[in-house]
């Protein structure tokens, strides 16, 4: 292989410069901050990332796709999302859609129609989606489109910008290889096609390339990066209770690798954690309609996805869930292989903490088992959560 040098090239340095000018070292750029699931997701992410979206001007996805579901209630409007950023609904800020993530252009367009309806208003000049994305064809296809991703025989963002013939070409080969491994399967190619080329212009003007897009906003003017993190640390596919986990990494790991940025540019990472139980939390899934899994809170699962993390606060949501209870218990499960749960029981408060927006308005016995929790897992508790909507989170620091 050629040096690339020749003859001509050749400098004579017998009389070199007079000084060398020293190369400055370059700023990293801008940070992110992350919201991250500190369990098996449904601790009331979006509500974390709603409220930091008030001061963010990119709010980004990195991995999942329709498959995942956070509310956010603004002005007693309660919207529901699964593709789109929970900060579209911020009117200041972009929305990033990265190439982590697995898009379902059926359910995108269904997702923003219906919160149009609710209020939302000029996403379409806030919302870029990478043109790195893969999609799925038929249904929502979670699972098969990372499948696909992984046998290199995805579709892209940005093979459905590209030359269609050749796009159809490949969808028509996609689906004789299901057929072939599931003769049962009915598609209607030309009906899917159809779909996907008016599919094509309407997301044709939101498409950018999603590695230049990050790199223009880490490397730019001052701006406050926020990622939302899809599903939780206990559903990644390398670190959660396998098999029972999701396709994607949703540790902090997939936020470079699912937005194309570098670890140096990773900022705060913040840990959500939802008190879940069914009845008074009303904690049934937003995507799947299923009742979440719940129970007392387990320290040691914590401290598992604060190994993989980093955590560097942790919002602590849906307090207010626990008002009624005579009893708190707290889980320390050691030995999962036992399941023999130990348990560190406290009073509990018999208080409506629902109106509390200050550490102060909290009962003594709240704020003791907050300090608990908080001295267990080694990082501080960054904000308390005590209902639903944005005004009802309190900021600790």
């Amino acid at each position: 292989m050629s040096s690339g040098w020749s003859a001509n090239d050749h400098k004579s340095y017998s009389n070199p410069p007079s000084a060398a000018v020293k190369r400055a070292r370059n700023d990293s750029g801008n940070k992110v901050t992350v919201v991250l699931g500190a369990q098996w997701g449904d601790e009331g992410k979006g509500k974390v990332v709603d409220l930091l979206a008030t001061e963010s001007d990119v709010v980004c996805r990195c991995q999942g796709g329709n498959n995942a579901g956070h509310t956010v209630v603004v002005d007693e409007k309660e919207y529901d999302f699964h593709l789109l950023p929970s900060g579209i609904i911020s009117t200041k800020c972009t929305s990033f859609i990265g190439n982590g993530v697995v898009i379902h252009l059926p359910g995108l367009f269904e997702e923003i129609d219906k919160n149009e309806k609710k209020g939302l208003k000029g996403w379409e000049k806030r919302l870029v989606i990478s043109d790195r994305a893969h999609i799925g064809t038929t249904k929502k296809g979670i699972g098969p489109t990372y499948s696909c991703k992984a046998s290199r025989t995805g579709l892209r963002i940005c093979d459905l910008m590209a030359d269609f013939n050749e796009f159809s070409t490949r969808v028509k080969n996609l689906v004789q290889q299901y057929q072939s491994m599931y003769p049962a399967l009915k598609v209607d190619v030309e009906s899917e096609l159809k779909k996907l080329k008016d599919y094509a212009e309407r997301i044709r003007p939101l498409v950018r390339d999603g590695v230049y897009f990050m790199y223009d906003a880490i490397h730019g003017p001052p701006k406050k990066i926020l990622v939302e993190g899809a599903n939780a640390a206990l559903l990644d596919i390398d670190f959660g209770t396998y098999p029972f986990v999701t396709s994607s990494n949703c540790t902090v790991g997939g936020v470079c690798t699912g937005l194309g940025i570098p670890p140096a540019n990773i900022g705060d990472v913040y840990g959500a954690v939802g008190e879940l139980l069914q009845t008074r939390g009303h904690e049934v899934g937003v995507t799947t309609g299923r009742k979440r899994r719940c129970g007392w809170l387990d320290l040691v699962i914590l401290k598992y996805a604060h190994m993989i993390n980093g955590f560097t606060a942790i919002a602590l949501t849906k307090l207010d869930i626990l008002d009624v209870l005579d009893e708190i218990k707290v889980a320390n499960l050691e030995v999962l292989q036992k399941v023999e749960v130990e348990y560190e029981t406290f009073p509990g408060w018999k208080t409506d903490t629902s109106a509390a927006r200050k550490w102060n308005d909290l009962p003594p016995k709240a704020q003791n088992y907050i300090r608990f929790v908080e001295n267990h897992i080694g990082v501080p508790i960054k904000w308390v959560g005590v209902g639903k909507s944005r005004e009802c989170m309190i900021q600790m620091f």
